[in-house]
């Protein structure tokens, strides 16, 4: 399996954190790729062979145009004998860039891109994709379709500053705290928050926290525990699977979730 990763040209960096183009080249058929969950929304297009996924729901065909909301749980990726897939990763809260729809709903979904943009245009880009010749020219081809999607767009600066404020915190933070921090009221800060960045903050919120975890160089599961301020062990063992699908003492010995997520640290 072939992952390669492409910056975005300058108009579209503000938006577009990365894209990366997978592809299964002569291997045998079902290659699995483990993802776990992050904090970018991402479109994918899979310009060749078929890709699904298992995950808590069970096993899905990933549509040729698609749109994935964030998640809290890990998925299992599999790709056919000579695929080739591409995704857009969008910087938290951008998406909406390019799509007014409240993406929360997008919440542990995959569905096909169709819901967003018509069939027609995504029915042009598919074809051209698949005829092109190299991986340069199908990024110059998705940055053409991101250009001619992208509206005027003014980025919400309060989410942006409590997106800020989740990071500095490693995820351990209070909702209510932090909304007061921004002097606003807590339903509509979440209700707002959701619109903007496709999930609730507190579930925004544990994505990071675990995701701080999981990169940490400490593996010591009852300091991770005290440091992370679960409030018991089996808590935690719990959603950490749910986030890996390995326990922590598993996924601490031999971690599988490389390859796609180390392009999202």
């Amino acid at each position: 399996m072939d992952i390669d990763a492409y910056m975005p040209t300058e108009l579209l960096r503000p938006f577009i954190k990365t894209y990366i183009i997978v592809e299964s080249q002569g291997e045998g058929a079902n290659l699995i790729n483990t993802v776990v969950p992050d904090t970018s929304l991402v479109i994918s297009f899979t310009y060749k062979g078929r890709v699904n996924y298992t995950g808590g729901e069970g096993k899905n065909d990933v549509p040729s145009s698609a749109f994935s909301g964030l998640r809290k749980s890990v998925r299992l990726f599999n790709y056919s004998k000579e695929t080739g897939n591409i995704l857009v990763l969008f910087k938290e809260a951008m998406a909406t860039a390019f799509f007014k729809e409240p993406l929360h709903e997008l919440f542990e979904e995959t569905v096909s891109l169709d819901n967003f943009v018509s069939r027609q245009n995504l029915s042009i880009i598919e074809e051209q994709l698949a005829e092109a010749p190299d991986n340069n020219r199908r990024i110059a081809l998705i940055e053409k379709f991101l250009l001619a999607t992208l509206y005027d767009h003014k980025p919400d600066k309060l989410i942006l500053t409590a997106l800020q404020k989740i990071h500095s915190t490693k995820g351990i933070v209070k909702i209510k705290d932090l909304a007061d921090t921004l002097y606003i009221s807590q339903d509509p800060f979440e209700k707002r928050f959701r619109r903007v960045v496709g999930t609730s903050p507190k579930q925004f919120s544990s994505i990071i926290r675990m995701g701080s975890i999981i990169k940490s160089s400490e593996h010591r599961i009852a300091d991770i525990v005290f440091n992370a301020r679960y409030f018991d062990q089996p808590h935690f063992n719990r959603d950490f699977k749910l986030f890996t699908g390995q326990t922590p003492t598993d996924f601490f010995k031999a971690p599988s979730f490389l390859q796609i997520n180390d392009f999202l640290q």
